[in-house]
């Protein structure tokens, strides 16, 4: 990262820098699934699929939603409920928040139910290294600032808010949970814990 902070503050570089991630991640790691016994018809359906159909219904989605009128349609419609599109290395995609849930359930089938549900947000504008992360400055110094000014550092500045996010959580883990030390955490020993964030 650079000293000046130069990527971290251009409005658009989180937003082009998640797309290509996105994409990277969708056309290496994309696939898509059909039930076993049905394969070779819906491997049919999609060779008899033809362009000119599929040019329409995308011209048609441009304006809204429709509903399918010819059977070409109707069989491309058809085709979306009876594959699976599996691109659980995609962040925020269906297919992993459904990974996602099955390494819960698999915990949960190991290790019992969970005993604590936490959850917390750190308040980064009020916080003195979040305000250091966000600045362009390199010594740290807290200072009291202004409300307005804290907000507008923070809201310039998204990486740091994620990063000082990061920080927190992992704080959290190692001096609360105790996970890693070689003594209980606040809550006791810790047999396993599954930390997620809202979408």
């Amino acid at each position: 990262m650079y000293h000046d902070k130069r990527f971290q503050l251009d409005p658009l570089f989180p937003l082009v820098t998640l797309n290509h991630e996105q994409i990277k991640n969708s056309t290496t790691a994309d696939y898509l699934l059909a039930d076993k016994k049905r394969f070779h018809e819906i491997a049919a359906r999609i060779l008899s699929i033809k362009d000119s159909t599929l040019t329409t219904l995308v011209e048609k989605l441009k304006q809204g939603s429709f509903k399918p009128e010819s059977d070409e349609e109707k069989d491309c419609f058809k085709l979306l409920s009876d594959l699976d599109h599996v691109s659980y290395k995609v962040q925020g995609s269906v297919t992993s928040k459904r990974y996602m849930r099955n390494e819960i359930w698999s915990l949960v089938s190991s290790l019992g139910a969970p005993s604590w549900f936490i959850t917390f947000a750190p308040a980064d504008i009020k916080h003195p290294p979040a305000l250091y992360f966000a600045d362009t400055d390199l010594t740290f110094a807290p200072e009291i600032r202004d409300p307005n000014k804290r907000m507008r550092l923070i809201a310039n500045n998204p990486v740091a808010g994620a990063q000082f996010f990061k920080v927190m959580v992992d704080m959290f883990i190692t001096h609360v949970l105790g996970v890693g030390l070689d003594h209980p955490g606040l809550y006791g020993d810790t047999a396993g814990y599954y930390g997620t964030v809202e979408q």
